[in-house]
């Protein structure tokens, strides 16, 4: 039985590296340079365009990752936008795990993508028809600081992080929908945990470390695209490759992420800020969130071969047929598993669930669900700057993930 575990756990780390985290980092680096190049002028659009800001919110949730999503939600505090531009946005986006569903199923992720752009559109006019933000917004005004008393805290802060941080102590962090010396800067980049310090065994390790872990992203790229067309990997001029990079890639991937601290949520908006300056920032950071989905997605691969052996007594066959009878009458409770699963703030969770339906085990039905109900880490800065406005916008983000789920779930059985 160890051995049956073991081999499952090497086969998961190649399956995982080669198949989803190669073709997730290729991904990420693409949008990475389109995000470091456009550098917040989306944000600026937005702020421009009040009657169309949940179409614009919308449209940027679309884009993978976490990035655009992370911008829009502090704007809401501030008064730039209205609290149903950010429920679209939070609609929307499915974060990290849509590079695993990009990476994998391309298809599904467009049809995903499609769905969940209407429901977060008429949602969020919705919201606005009905003005649930004005008491949300007028509780955080009754509770805002006056100028001089923002200005005496911001002085008292440590901003030594600038040069912990820069190449250049004179150059400043470019702030993407607010200012330097205001209430949301005082809480999004002095009162959590931002950026790593330049004196840390993890900043070294990331920092230094991801030339080499692109390099073997990059073999493993070529390895997954001969995968594809089903070529045996470990049958090339070099014996066991494809178990030797995937491997390798897995628990570089692994070491990556501890050594960022990252286990739940991937970027916090000083991050995202910070790759707008810099290339290298983009592509050390993107490094970081690859080695982030990748870790999560080896883990969902480990545990659903886990389970079918476990459930077949350790028999992988029967446990894969008794599997395939059990989610057949089990979609409906998958469906709510999704939405209750989106809840969750962060990416990790939300990875393992898509990861999850990539290997066959769960509904469409339960993916848009979650796909609708998840904001990734875009709901970190909101918790940060208020916690009640978190908790409404988790709600009206459940509540259309739940009806659409659902609907769905029945079309699939009347007509699939």
């Amino acid at each position: 039985m160890s051995s049956e575990i073991f081999r499952l756990l090497m086969e998961s780390a190649e399956n995982a590296f080669i198949q989803v985290t190669a073709f997730v980092g290729a991904v990420l680096l693409i949008f990475g340079y389109i995000n470091y190049i456009q550098s917040g002028r989306l944000i600026e659009n937005i702020e421009e365009s009040k009657k169309v800001q949940p179409i614009i919110g919308s449209l940027l949730g679309l884009i993978p990752g976490c990035g655009s999503a992370i911008f829009v939600v502090p704007l809401f505090p501030k008064g730039t936008v209205s609290f149903g531009t950010v429920i679209a946005t939070l609609i929307a986006t499915m974060g990290d795990s849509a590079f695993v569903l990009m990476s994998v199923m391309p298809f599904e992720f467009v049809i995903v993508s499609i769905i969940s752009f209407v429901v977060a559109i008429i949602t969020g006019y919705i919201v606005d028809r009905f003005d649930i933000g004005h008491k949300l917004r007028a509780n955080i005004e009754s509770r805002r600081k006056d100028m001089e008393e923002i200005k005496s805290l911001h002085e008292d802060m440590d901003h030594s992080i600038q040069t912990k941080i820069l190449d250049n102590p004179d150059d400043e962090i470019p702030h993407i929908g607010h200012e330097e010396g205001d209430e949301i800067d005082l809480i999004l980049h002095h009162q959590i945990k931002g950026h790593q310090d330049r004196n840390t065994l993890g900043y070294r390790i990331t920092h230094k470390g991801f030339s080499l872990y692109w390099i073997v992203i990059a073999i493993g790229l070529i390895l997954g695209i001969m995968d594809i067309f089903q070529i045996d990997l470990n049958d090339l001029f070099i014996p066991n490759l494809g178990s030797i990079i995937g491997v390798a890639g897995t628990l570089l991937s692994i070491v990556m992420m501890i050594a960022s601290k990252k286990f739940l949520g991937d970027d916090t908006h000083e991050e995202s800020e910070l790759k707008t300056l810099y290339l290298r920032e983009t592509i050390v950071h993107n490094a970081q969130e690859t080695a982030f989905i990748g870790t999560w997605v080896f883990v969902a691969y480990f545990v659903y071969e886990l389970f079918v052996l476990l459930l077949g007594g350790g028999n992988y066959m029967m446990g894969e047929n008794l599997i395939t009878a059990f989610l057949s009458q089990t979609g409906l409770v998958a469906v709510i598993l999704g939405v209750l699963v989106g809840m969750i703030p962060g990416c990790g969770p939300q990875i393992i669930f898509v990861s999850l339906y990539t290997r066959g085990m769960l509904p469409f039905a339960a993916l848009l669900a979650n796909a609708i109900s998840q904001d990734g880490d875009a709901l970190f800065p909101l918790i940060a700057i208020d916690r009640k406005s978190a908790v409404w916008a988790t709600i009206l983000t459940t509540i259309p993930a739940f009806i659409a789920g659902i609907l769905v779930y029945i079309i699939e059985i009347n007509f699939f």
